[in-house]
């Protein structure tokens, strides 16, 4: 057990006793399951003298969740113990994942997919702290409502957030991310084979990134229209540049040695770019394709802030803080995140297929 480890496992133990200790002065049967969750977490201190698996943690973090989610409501006000034990269960489920990440780090648990357990496990403690500080804590649902109340809004809402995502995802961000990233891709390709394009277009380029959202969009919308083809020349605009500039860094990758070689089996400026220089500028160009996921979707949502026909993720944002309903507001963040966190695992996935010989893919 590492330093670390040692002091998480005293601390949570520590707080379940001090929360044990407070919660016998309330009845015994409210809270039940609540005071059996603090009382496992004192009896966790025994490890020092049998060593307990990851897995007891892991146990102990899991009751402690279900404990803090069934004992809402019980208590009114809401004690003292019960934020200790809200504590300790993080506390728990904190030291589950450092050994588990330690036990993964040094291959003693090597099984598949093992290692999403802690993604897994650290977004369910923020959702459950999240859940239980909003609630226990009386937080008015205008401010943060709980997830819980956005999960409802979403099963309720499906017909509505299946509109705005095809219109701001399947039109505005694949059509104008597809146009951005190729439009750079190609003027970088120009720019490499001509000095004059290189001083020309590149401090062109980077004034265009530099030009602000909010001052373009506007603008977009004026030439375009309201519907998605203005979203999409917006997300080209954010798109191009990173392209751009990651694929002319990337041309550049390959050695001196490496050319001069391809020179000497008599290569020509195409095949060297083929077979060399474009692989070599393969971990560049998915950089850029990687934060160019992101930019496409925050530029979609962004404009559509600026016009758009009654539908879109932009637009339902806006509207409902207007009307005050910000469970659907969260609905539509939720929806918009794991969009965008799925597209961009998709492309980190083809570039493990695709540049799977670079060094940064073999080691992990």
């Amino acid at each position: 057990m590492s330093q670390l480890q040692y002091y998480l496992a005293v601390v949570a133990g520590g707080i379940c006793a001090a929360a044990l200790g407070f919660s016998l002065l309330t009845p015994l049967e409210s809270g039940l399951l609540l005071k059996a969750f603090l009382a496992v977490g004192t009896l966790s201190l025994l490890r020092f003298v049998v060593p307990l698996g990851l897995w007891i943690d892991g146990a102990i973090a899991v009751f402690g969740a279900v404990a803090l989610l069934t004992t809402l409501g019980v208590y009114a006000p809401t004690p003292a113990f019960f934020w200790l034990a809200l504590v300790g269960a993080w506390l728990f489920s904190w030291l589950f994942v450092e050994r588990l990440s330690h036990a993964l780090a040094w291959r003693i648990s090597d099984s598949a997919g093992l290692g999403l357990l802690i993604p897994v496990m650290f977004g369910l403690t923020i959702l459950v702290i999240w859940e239980v500080v909003t609630r226990a804590g009386n937080v008015p649902q205008v401010i943060l409502p709980p997830p819980s109340m956005i999960g409802a809004r979403i099963m309720a809402s499906l017909p509505t957030l299946w509109a705005d995502f095809q219109q701001t995802f399947l039109k505005a961000v694949l059509i104008g991310y597809v146009l951005g990233c190729g439009l750079g891709f190609v003027v970088a390709i120009l720019i490499d084979r001509s000095p004059f394009l290189k001083a020309g277009l590149l401090p062109l380029g980077n004034f265009v990134s530099a030009l602000p959202i909010v001052g373009v969009a506007p603008i977009m919308v004026m030439w375009f229209g309201f519907d998605w083809p203005s979203k999409a020349a917006v997300v080209v605009i954010m798109t191009f540049f990173p392209m751009l500039v990651n694929t002319v860094a990337g041309l550049n990758a390959s050695s001196v040695i490496e050319r001069d070689l391809m020179r000497t089996y008599a290569a020509g400026y195409w095949q060297t770019l083929m077979k060399l220089r474009l692989p070599a500028a393969g971990p560049f160009i998915f950089n850029a394709l990687k934060i160019n996921s992101t930019l496409a979707l925050i530029g979609a949502i962004v404009a559509e802030f600026f016009g758009t026909p009654i539908v879109g993720m932009g637009f339902r944002i806006s509207t409902e803080v207007g009307r005050m309903n910000v469970d659907m507001v969260w609905a539509e963040i939720a929806v918009a995140a794991v969009a965008g966190s799925v597209f961009y695992a998709g492309v980190a996935l083809i570039e493990r297929g695709v540049t799977f010989w670079h060094p940064s893919v073999r080691g992990a």
